[in-house]
């Protein structure tokens, strides 16, 4: 089972899901937009992730700028900053119970196969 952190409007987003479902995975979509990850959603899928909680983010956000977060260096404002912001997390993220992938390129998702 894979939770698909989606949005629509995004090619690569949609990519990584008609791959995923082309490879006959079980894929639960969560759009995030409209459903935003808790901190503490965003804190234990960067662990999936095992990455710094920068690298989960879309920093070419108009909104990563006015919250002049390229010099943040603490992951509890950046992920607070994702919570209360969601166009900010990188799309898309796969999740499992074990790891998850930010699916940029769309075929590292195949990992999760």
């Amino acid at each position: 089972m894979i939770t698909y952190w989606h949005n629509p409007r995004c090619s690569k987003s949609r990519a990584g899901l008609t791959l995923l479902e082309e490879r006959g995975a079980t894929v639960t979509v969560r759009l995030y937009l409209s459903d935003a990850p808790s901190e503490a959603e965003l804190t234990a899928v960067q662990a999936k992730l095992g990455v710094r909680a920068i690298d989960m983010m879309r920093k070419g956000e108009k909104i990563f700028k006015e919250l002049n977060l390229s010099t943040a260096d603490d992951d509890t404002r950046l992920i607070a900053a994702m919570a209360a912001h969601p166009i900010l997390i990188e799309r898309p993220i796969a999740i499992t119970e074990e790891t998850a992938i930010i699916g940029r390129p769309t075929e590292g998702l195949t990992a999760l196969l």
